[in-house]
């Protein structure tokens, strides 16, 4: 399993909280955290559960997987792909409908054009989904 990258992760938070114009202890409250355990995160002092990571992704409205890789839990797609969601899921002038949806476009565009839009590997290559990739379960 990757290590995780507290330094840039802390630092991408604090910047998408000032993105999203939220103090330090209304993005805790947001998140269910306490405003000492957010500040030791943005500091790179802690280091944050997959569980509190998804808490402030859906508190500062950014994908979770965003997240996840800024920590090293999951590998990064694409810099292209990673980064045109970033800026899709951070404009706060979109709702969220309207960014999964343009969401929804862009994946169909990349996969219509033979470009990888399969869930993102884990550090140890299983998928961010528990999926593995080179042992394919049959569906139903």
């Amino acid at each position: 399993m990757a290590s995780l990258n507290v330094g840039n992760l802390g630092e991408y938070l604090r910047e998408q909280r000032r993105n999203a114009q939220l103090s330090l202890r209304q993005l805790a409250d947001a998140a269910g955290v306490s405003n000492p355990y957010l500040s030791q995160i943005e500091r790179g002092l802690r280091k944050p559960s997959a569980d509190i990571l998804q808490q402030l992704a859906k508190a500062l409205r950014i994908s979770a997987e965003t997240l996840y890789v800024q920590a090293g839990i999951l590998d990064e797609r694409s810099p292209e792909a990673a980064g045109t969601r970033s800026v899709i899921l951070a404009d706060p002038s979109l709702s969220e409908r309207q960014k999964q949806v343009l969401l929804q476009i862009y994946e169909s565009f990349r996969k219509e054009n033979g470009l990888d839009t399969d869930t993102p590997r884990t550090a140890d290559g299983s998928g961010a989904d528990g999926s593995d990739a080179d042992h394919p379960q049959a569906s139903n």
